[in-house]
């Protein structure tokens, strides 16, 4: 074992415990609630502990992962439809559901799975060109405007009074959703430049809660959010440096 694999063997397993117990400690925390619907929370903690392996398996550009984002998803898609959140549900069953098997057929199609000698390997990383990052930025702010001006007429409808709206939590989240979107897509079609986007959604996500945090009073639920983005954060740092080696090996190989 060389030390590279030695490194990923042991921060994958860093990352997999922390995210895990962060998990579990969050549906821990949820079910100390008074109207807590303990079979709901378990199959909840069942789908999040799917969507760390998902999170850690694709840094390491295993083809796996997308079958725990199958079923991540679709325990997310469920639990937003029982608790009425259509639009959530919708989001997850029309686009994260098939991007899941969109990313199986473009990563086999790039080579992703067992090679000749058994060993499981990673599809063939594609970069994105400077017209490339382009077209992704412009996406991804007129796509943040866009999602932004939704929520902010929903939160208007539903609070009546512009003045009680907080618009810095609407932009924050709309660009978590936009850049979601975003990292979901470029990852299914095996483009490593997809873990930056990865980073910045961390980013912004680890920003989000601490806000909630600090608006709730530091309380415990949002201060183990914040800890569970930091772990994403790191998973996706090693993602960037896992998929821009593929990327290099891959490159000098076709030279």
């Amino acid at each position: 074992m060389t030390k590279e694999e030695r490194f990923n063997k042991i921060f994958n397993w860093f990352i997999l415990l922390g995210m895990i117990s962060v998990v579990c400690v969050v549906n821990v925390l949820k079910m100390q609630e008074p109207d807590a619907n303990i079979a709901k929370l378990l199959i909840v903690t069942l789908g999040a502990v799917m969507g760390v392996f998902n999170c850690v398996m694709s840094a390491n550009g295993l083809i796996w992962n997308f079958l725990f984002g199958v079923l991540n998803v679709s325990i997310c898609a469920y639990t937003n439809f029982d608790t009425g959140n259509m639009g959530q549900f919708l989001l997850h069953v029309c686009y994260f559901l098939p991007m899941q098997f969109i990313g199986i057929w473009q990563w086999r199609k790039r080579g992703a799975g067992k090679d000749d000698k058994g060993k499981q390997a990673a599809p063939k990383a594609l970069r994105l060109s400077g017209k490339g990052w382009a077209i992704v930025i412009a996406s991804i702010a007129a796509g943040i405007v866009g999602v932004y001006f939704l929520l902010y007429y929903i939160d208007l409808a539903r609070l009546g009074s512009a003045e009680l709206i907080e618009k810095d939590k609407i932009l924050l989240d709309a660009t978590v959703m936009v850049l979601n979107i975003a990292g979901q897509i470029l990852l299914s079609l095996c483009y490593s430049d997809s873990w930056y986007i990865w980073v910045l959604v961390n980013i912004f996500s680890i920003t989000l809660w601490v806000n909630r945090s600090i608006a709730a009073g530091s309380g415990g639920y949002g201060i183990v959010m914040v800890v569970k983005y930091c772990f994403f954060f790191l998973n996706s740092l090693n993602g960037v440096r896992i998929w821009l080696n593929l990327a290099k090996k891959q490159a000098s190989v076709r030279k």
